[in-house]
């Protein structure tokens, strides 16, 4: 006789995102848990009625108690896994994609139907970062199917997010098919080449959701002097100067990080004499370039997360007034500010207030001239609009006017 799935029984009226396709269900929406699942375990969702709603992948640590694998009545195992992966793979297309030396996300978790599944392709390495319990439970089924689904046979793994300490797991780096991969892998973008450190670079070695915004930076910089704030590894600086940059000032609080864009310079054959890079904190140092009266005819801010929940939502607003004010002082009239936010708690609409409050704080009339986000390879499930949480505003700037008091910060 099989043991029956635990089940997680919701509270009266928390059954309506669900019916929504809204992948997560809240601790606070549940009424009882009836059985003893662990950690990643598959429960069944029930409305207070006893209609089953979802299966997902429960996780007793989290806030999030559990994520929903699938809205049918159907079980949850390889064979689903195997199918959510060959679903992802093909939308990009195929087990080329991204060709032998590109870089490009194959599998966006929650978008793709793998809650918490995260898989990019650098040339000839995946690198997958599982972020949940039910992800964790997974991890080697998915690690022996991706070799066969994209041909790729070097995995590594750089689950060493913090959000998995929210979900009770350890960090865990390192191999999970074939061999160790290099210390650096070049990788092609828009007919330039970059470097990724897939050991320790950011989330999975490089920020592949800005990639076609690189470009675009690249495209709007013939002729102008450039500050890239918070360069990183330097892509934004790269495309810049690529595109006709006459300078690029490149800030970040990291050497290493600089060391990198360094690196990507000499990748790409760029002059080193028309990039200042600058090691520090950036708020302090773009404060130092306005005291001296320094000014840019295009400012790209690419911050990291300043929030990665709600409750941090109005200490993140704060900084991101603060970095775009002092950006607007920095521009020259006619000047152009292309400014990202990829926390997710700050929407939008938000982020646009936001910007707006600086430009009116700094003195300066600004006109948002194009929007930007992520790449077609991170999708927007519309049942989960907190899968889409990178804002980008390209905003040129006209006469420089009075500005408010006690905006100087």
């Amino acid at each position: 006789m099989s043991t029956p799935t635990p089940t997680l029984w919701l509270r009266r009226g928390r059954e309506r995102s669900l019916k929504r396709r809204h992948p997560w269900v809240f601790s606070g929406a549940i009424a009882r848990v009836v059985g003893d699942p662990g950690p990643g375990d598959t429960v069944d969702v029930r409305s207070a009625d006893g209609e089953l709603l979802a299966r997902a992948a429960y996780s007793p640590h989290s806030q999030i108690r559990a994520r929903a694998w699938t809205f049918r009545d159907e079980p949850v195992d390889e064979a689903l896994i195997a199918r959510r992966l060959e679903a992802a793979i093909a939308a990009r297309g195929g087990p080329a994609a991204g060709g032998p030396e590109g870089a490009c996300r194959l599998v966006y978790a929650e978008a793709d139907g793998l809650p918490g599944v995260i898989v990019d392709r650098y040339a000839d390495t995946l690198v997958i970062q599982l972020a949940t319990a039910g992800a964790e439970r997974w991890r080697s089924p998915i690690a022996n199917l991706l070799p066969a689904v994209t041909g790729v046979q070097r995995v590594w793994e750089r689950s060493d997010v913090e959000v998995r300490a929210l979900e009770g797991l350890e960090p865990r780096v390192g191999p999970l098919a074939g061999e160790e991969p290099p210390p650096r892998i070049a990788v092609r973008e828009g007919g330039l080449r970059l470097w990724v450190d897939v050991h320790h670079g950011h989330k999975t070695g490089l920020y592949l959701d800005q990639r076609n915004n690189r470009g675009r930076v690249g495209e709007l910089a013939a002729g102008r002097t450039v500050l890239d704030a918070f360069c990183y590894s330097g892509g934004f600086t790269v495309h810049a100067l690529a595109g006709g940059a006459a300078s690029v000032l490149a800030v970040d609080a990291s050497a290493d990080a600089l060391a990198m864009t360094r690196a990507n310079l000499e990748l790409n054959g760029l002059a080193a004499e028309t990039c200042e890079l600058v090691e520090g904190n950036v708020f302090e140092v773009l404060r130092g370039l306005r005291d001296r009266g320094r000014t840019f005819d295009l400012i790209v801010l690419d911050p990291p997360k300043f929030a990665a929940t709600a409750s941090q939502r109005e200490r993140a607003a704060r900084g991101y007034k603060d970095i775009n004010l002092l950006a607007f002082k920095l521009l020259e009239a006619g000047g152009v500010l292309a400014t990202f936010s990829c926390s997710g708690a700050i929407g939008g609409e938000l982020f646009q207030s936001i910007v707006a409050g600086a430009a009116l704080d700094a003195g300066v009339e600004a006109q948002v001239v194009e929007r930007l986000g992520q790449p077609a390879d991170h999708p927007v499930l519309l049942s989960f609009p907190e899968s889409e949480y990178l804002k980008g505003l390209v905003c040129r700037v006209g006469d420089h006017l009075p500005a408010r008091a006690g905006s100087r910060i």
